[in-house]
This record gives C-alpha cells, sequence and structure tokens, in this order.
C-alpha cells in the first residue's frame, strides 16, 4: 500500500515532547484536528483481565486491523509510540480500524497523548487476587520469557518454587503494579470525565456482548447487540489460545493467606485511596 506523509506529520514524528510528556501548543493543536480523523479501538487493560479475548471480538466486530502501539511488549508495561499513530491517522496506514490491547497505566506522559489525539481507551475492573492467581498459572506453565514480565524480572526457576513462595513473589513484587495501574486511571478518569470506559470483569463474564458492546461505543464505532454476539461467538472456541482461561471469581482470594492479603489491602488501601473499590478489587 503507496502513502505518503505532509510535512506537519513529518515535524509531528520527529518532534519530541517536553520531559513530562506535553506538547507544545503547535504541536498539540495539530494533534488534535488529527486525532478527528479516524477512530480506533485501545483495551489498556492489566495483564490477566480478558484483554487478548476482549480484543479479537472487537476485531471481528469492526473487521479491524490488530497494531502494537508501542516499540516492543518486552516488560509488558506499555507506552504509546506518536509515530504508529501518525501513520495511522494521517498515513492511513492500516486502512482498517485500528484495534490494540496494551498493558498501560494512566501515567502523565501517557495521558498527555490520549487527550492530545482525542483516544478513549478502555479498561478492565477485575479482582486483583483473581489476576494475580492467573499471573502465576501462566508463570507455572509457560515459558519465563522478557514478554510475560511486568516491570521486572521473572527468576528463571519460578515454576521451582512452592505455592506459598510464588504468592509471595506476586504479592511483593507484581501488586504494586496493579495497585499503581488502578489508581492512576482512577485518578485520569476524574479528571478527564467522558474519556476512559470501565467494564467490569463480572459484568463481562455475565454478558460478554454487552462489554464488547459498551466498549465500541465508547471508542466511536458503535455495533449493535446482534452483531456483537456474533462477534463474540466467533471469537468463543479460541478462547483459550486467547488466555481467556479459567476466569472464575474468588479463585484468588481462596489461594492467599491471611499475610499475603494484608500485604495486598496495605498496598492498595493504605498507599493507594482505592478504599472505594474495595469490594472488587479485594473481594
Amino acid at each position: 500500500m503507496a502513502f505518503e506523509l505532509d510535512s506537519n506529520a513529518l515535524n509531528a514524528v520527529f518532534r519530541l515532547p517536553s520531559p513530562d510528556g506535553t506538547f507544545d501548543e503547535t504541536l498539540a493543536d495539530y494533534l488534535g484536528r488529527l486525532g478527528q480523523r479516524r477512530k480506533s479501538v485501545i483495551f489498556a487493560f492489566p495483564p490477566k483481565a480478558a484483554g487478548t479475548f476482549l480484543r479479537s471480538a472487537a476485531l471481528e466486530a469492526v473487521d479491524g486491523q490488530l497494531m502494537r502501539i508501542v516499540h516492543a511488549y518486552g516488560g509488558r508495561d506499555g507506552t504509546p509510540y506518536l509515530p504508529i499513530f501518525i501513520l495511522y491517522l494521517a498515513g492511513g496506514f492500516p486502512s482498517d480500524t485500528l484495534v490494540t490491547h496494551i498493558h498501560m497505566q494512566a501515567l502523565p506522559a501517557n495521558c498527555s497523548l490520549i487527550e492530545a489525539l482525542d483516544l478513549k481507551p478502555v479498561i478492565m475492573l477485575r479482582s486483583i487476587p483473581d489476576m494475580l492467581l492467573s499471573y502465576i498459572d501462566m508463570l507455572t506453565n509457560e515459558p519465563i520469557v522478557p514478554d510475560r514480565w511486568l516491570n521486572g524480572f521473572i527468576p528463571p526457576k519460578f515454576a521451582d518454587l512452592d505455592d506459598e513462595a510464588k504468592a509471595d513473589f506476586v504479592v511483593d513484587m507484581l501488586a504494586p503494579w496493579y495497585a499503581s495501574y488502578y489508581a492512576t486511571w482512577f485518578d485520569f478518569s476524574a479528571r478527564a470525565p467522558g474519556r476512559v470506559c470501565t467494564i467490569r470483569y463480572k459484568e463481562f463474564k455475565r454478558d460478554p456482548a454487552a462489554a464488547l458492546e459498551e466498549a465500541l461505543r465508547h471508542s466511536g464505532l458503535e455495533r449493535t447487540r446482534q452483531e456483537c454476539e456474533k462477534a463474540i461467538a466467533a471469537t468463543w472456541p479460541d478462547r483459550h489460545s486467547l488466555r481467556f482461561n479459567v476466569g472464575e471469581a474468588g479463585r484468588g482470594t481462596a489461594h492467599f493467606n491471611d499475610r499475603q492479603r494484608n500485604k495486598l489491602e496495605t498496598i492498595l488501601f493504605r498507599h493507594y485511596d482505592l478504599e472505594p473499590y474495595r469490594h472488587e478489587l479485594m473481594p
């Protein structure tokens, strides 16, 4: 496919934002106009929250193109890469609707890019113990490689640890990322009403087509209930390969001991002000 970027787009690619990620007035104005050209579907989910499954269903529903919007996935905590959006918005590549799934916190630089391009991310609210247990399952049953990491090094012999040691590791090393993830997204949502769509995992499990319909409507790519049901049905046979495995609520709460749960509560409710979400994050 032949495409061409104009001088404004090329300038935007090579013009650095400020150290905190904000754009100067001229560039911000250009990016704002550019962001109106095309819609996209951005699932900014934490790991082990059915993001791979839902983005696959979204691809079916909008006949979209899966795009990686980061430089690389090694390390897992994503930062959107502006040149990819310039290519999509100004260059028309790919020609299909961009759909992506990225493990991303709403840190200042990420929020600046989201707002500059008028992006509409979707996040998932799920029990943190359940996600941590799913993470343990993945690290135990699959080869430990960098694209399975989450802002930290996973010990090569993790699978050989006993259950308590595995649980201690994810509580100590991974739970702080999950807490920060929710703290940043809820703060951003409060500052930018209507910018972020929050899907609740229990509601998604009960009615996945409704969750997909909500995500697409928020993204400006509304589809009918029937179209969403059809997309879910087409994706459902591949759910295991798409990492939508057990998905059982409450597994994590039963798995972690009192000491580990107390530490989780300290991270979530003392270090971060996530008390309003206690019944969903620590059921």
